[in-house]
């Protein structure tokens, strides 16, 4: 088992972006099950929040893309907003229980 050097941030969907979600694709909809997404940042930090704030506009984008990609559907990108419409965990240990090396995009 590996240590790596990041964080992370667990974002899992709110009631808001649920019913958003119902709205735009009802067969692809998110509901109180969906599967959270992981997003790696840097390894230590005191105050997720600063951290947080400096990402929220990608992870939100990344969030309403995986429904839709029409921007007149999507609220207006907004921290206000991103707090009301998702949850979010924070963590500094990620350990890698794979053999291979990591691949990015």
């Amino acid at each position: 088992m590996k240590t790596t050097n990041r964080g992370f941030f667990i974002v899992k969907a709110a009631k808001p972006m649920i019913e958003w979600s119902e709205k735009i694709d009802e067969v692809f909809a998110l509901d109180e099950n969906s599967e959270p997404t992981v997003y790696l940042i840097e390894e230590d930090f005191m105050d997720e929040e600063p951290i947080l704030k400096s990402h929220f506009k990608k992870i939100f984008t990344n969030e309403l893309n995986a429904i839709s990609d029409d921007e007149g559907t999507c609220p207006e990108i907004k921290w206000d907003i991103f707090n009301e419409w998702f949850e979010v965990e924070s963590g500094t240990s990620v350990f890698d229980l794979e053999g291979s090396d990591l691949k990015r995009d």
